[in-house]
């Protein structure tokens, strides 16, 4: 069961100044774990609240309580550490804080991820059908794990790779169920490993590298479709795709015609959350790949800056899609998170919201 609206949201919102200095704080060793708790308890509620009074069909904590998008789920898997490398992910001008994750032992499912702490409270603010949580993608978990020289430690736990497939399916799928049984219905795949796949510049570095680019594709949609086999019907997973979104910079550039017959005609996904807020996306002719049951849910308005964009554009655009995608599948939403990293997108939190306004009165405008 496909549970998308005509209006979406991404996940992530800005996180708000009290919590970025209670984080900070925590980190000094200023104020205890269970101080920023409290910090973070109050602040989701509040953003409950908003999202409340936007009329969301659908709730997020805004992953207050991660620092990364990514990083935090990964930590929390048994057999993966936080680490810090030389470098970190290199955007459009900006370089990424260090934090990065390796195997320090075989890959296995937390029963004490925090992950389910994350979706449990807020269960208490929301009913749990209405919570959509997310979660990174099995693909991306291993674009991380084979990351300079994060790649070195896995001959220390693994003598096959194949070994490593399936630990890392497995223990995704046994983490999804976990949810399920909390009570979650809906669950989102974040994966950036389509979008940077598809950027030129960086599929020359990993062909390079002596990676085969078409049994890289074959291996991300295997890992993630390995992940949600055999899920309860009434669990709906969907997944976002997009090119990087870090302080309002970006990582990859390319449109989806390199990856879309892979990643639409194959990853079992019920609907795929789409960046499409710039040139840097591409067109929408790669749509024709996405079989007749799947919804697409186009990004086409930034996240990356306040300015609000001219609404006839968006319809005008919505309508160009609908050329590959019957209209009837055709979902909108901001093309990523506010704030994937805690530092957030630059822009302001009423930006934010008159954003979601804006995705909310164009649906209102062309399905009514």
């Amino acid at each position: 069961m496909c549970k998308v609206n005509r209006y979406e949201i991404v996940g992530s919102f800005l996180r708000p100044e009290v919590l970025k200095e209670a984080r900070a704080a925590f980190e000094a060793k200023e104020i205890t774990q269970n101080e920023l708790t409290e910090v973070e308890n109050t602040e989701i509620k509040k953003l409950v609240e908003k999202q409340k009074a936007a009329d969301l069909n659908v709730f997020s904590d805004g992953e207050f309580r991660r620092s990364y998008w990514h990083l935090d789920f990964f930590w929390g898997l048994n057999g993966v550490e936080h680490n810090v490398r030389d470098q970190g992910y290199l955007f459009q001008g900006e370089e990424t804080r260090a934090d990065s994750a390796r195997l320090d032992g075989k890959i296995a499912f937390n029963p004490e991820h925090p992950v389910f702490e994350e979706f449990s409270f807020l269960t208490e603010l929301v009913p749990a059908e209405k919570i959509r949580h997310s979660i990174p993608a099995p693909a991306q978990l291993h674009s991380e794990l084979v990351r300079g020289d994060n790649a070195d430690k896995i001959a220390e736990f693994y003598d096959e790779e194949e070994d490593l497939y399936q630990d890392i399916a497995k223990a995704y799928r046994e983490t999804i169920l976990h949810l399920y049984e909390l009570g979650a219905r809906q669950i989102k795949l974040d994966d950036c490993t389509w979008g940077m796949i598809a950027d030129e510049n960086y599929s020359k570095t990993k062909y390079a590298e002596g990676f085969d680019l078409e049994a890289l594709k074959k291996l991300y949609v295997r890992l993630n479709n390995d992940a949600i086999v055999d899920l309860p019907e009434d669990l709906s997973i969907t997944t976002h795709v997009c090119r990087g979104n870090y302080h309002s910079t970006w990582a990859a550039s390319g449109g989806y015609e390199a990856v879309g017959e892979t990643l639409f005609g194959q990853e079992n996904a019920d609907a795929f959350f789409l960046e499409y807020d710039d040139d840097r996306s591409g067109d929408f002719a790669p749509l024709r790949n996405l079989p007749a049951d799947k919804k697409v849910v186009l990004g086409l308005i930034t996240s990356k800056n306040g300015q609000l964009e001219d609404k006839q554009t968006i319809i005008d655009r919505i309508k160009e899609a609908s050329q590959y995608v019957s209209l009837d599948r055709i979902s909108l939403s901001p093309q990523c998170g506010f704030a994937s990293t805690e530092e957030g997108n630059i822009l302001t939190e009423e930006d934010q919201w008159k954003k979601l306004q804006l995705v909310k009165e164009i649906t209102e405008e062309i399905w009514g």
